[in-house]
């Protein structure tokens, strides 16, 4: 039984355009799995591992929605039929509107 990999848009140019992707799971761990995706796309290895193949701190990959850096890293195991979820890191962003109000109340009070 294949283990379907699913990787954000920006990814998927270098996977021949394909956002979900079927890996045979025979390994059973995500080092595994990653190392048959690299030999189906070998363009998506530099864009998720570093050069000590390691996850890239801004790259998330989740198993069967758990996060790997809780659940062993690279040693988490895949179970067959497992949903694999690589997505980048969310950070940032503008504060709402009421906060950045407060925020200039209290600066005007300062002054």
């Amino acid at each position: 039984m294949a283990v379907t990999v699913r990787i954000p848009s920006y990814l998927a140019g270098f996977a021949e355009g394909k956002s979900t992707i079927e890996v045979a799971n025979s390994s059973g761990s995500v080092r595994g799995l990653l190392q048959k995706l690299w030999q189906l796309h070998p363009a998506l290895k530099d864009r998720v591992v570093d050069e000590q193949n390691e996850i890239r701190q801004h790259i998330n990959i989740f198993v069967a929605g758990e996060a790997i850096r809780l659940t062993g890293n690279q040693e988490t195991p895949v179970p067959e039929g497992a949903e694999v979820m690589i997505v980048p890191a969310v950070s940032g962003g503008k504060a709402t509107a009421d906060y950045d109000d407060e925020r200039m109340g209290a600066d005007q009070e300062q002054r």
